[in-house]
């Protein structure tokens, strides 16, 4: 069971959210309706991962993942999952570039297709992984130079189903490969953006905020 702060100032969606999460086995031990609400929720109950909206008030620009940002900052590794109706750009890659400290994920309200998959990526970015919606990783993209070019392209096709979450086994699902063959491809990967060994998790994450900043 994990124990949840959920940030969502619509009502409907945030009781939504409580009953979705409970009937799945996990408490939600908070559920607020804006910024300074979230962070004092995560102060008092020290959850393992926080759902997220970006606008929330007073504003209802970009407190949400803002209070995401602080909080990071405040608990390193902190597991967050920003929820989300459109991608701010900025605090996207920032809060994704965190991600080498902990569970991360960006996904948009709109394209979540199955409960199932989205409490998946609850426990997912809260076991210290990143989920990301492609289309966040498509907006990402547009805005920066290509920083990949030495990687073949294979290679890229790998990379961007890891920027998706995708674990090695759906990777060869999805390129008809053998697991064997995406691992030699990750390795390459992590080679060619010049990525210090370290723990395998941290390695991915950081390959895919390397796919998603770009070169500065």
């Amino acid at each position: 069971m994990l124990r949840i702060v959920i940030a969502e100032d619509a009502v409907l969606l945030r009781e939504g959210l409580v009953g979705l999460l409970a009937r799945f086995g996990h408490e939600v031990v908070a559920a607020v309706s804006d910024g300074p609400a979230l962070i004092a929720a995560v102060d008092e109950h020290r959850p393992d991962v926080v759902v997220t909206d970006v606008r929330m008030p007073p504003s209802h620009t970009d407190e949400g993942v803002r209070a995401a940002l602080a909080l990071r900052h405040d608990h390193p590794g902190l597991p967050v999952l920003v929820l989300s109706q459109y991608v701010a750009h900025v605090y996207a890659a920032t809060l994704l570039e965190s991600g080498t400290e902990g569970g991360v994920g960006y996904l948009l309200k709109d394209r979540v297709g199955q409960v199932a998959d989205f409490v998946d990526a609850v426990e997912r970015v809260a076991a210290g992984g990143c989920v990301i919606d492609p289309e966040v990783v498509r907006q990402l993209l547009s805005r920066r130079r290509d920083p990949l070019a030495r990687l073949t392209p294979r290679e890229r096709e790998v990379l961007a189903l890891m920027a998706e979450g995708r674990g090695n086994a759906a990777i060869a699902r999805s390129l008809v490969v053998t697991e064997a063959a995406v691992g030699k491809h990750i390795n390459a990967i992590f080679a060619k953006l010049d990525l210090t060994p370290s723990t395998e998790d941290h390695r991915r994450v950081r390959a895919v905020v390397t796919y998603l900043r770009g070169a500065e």
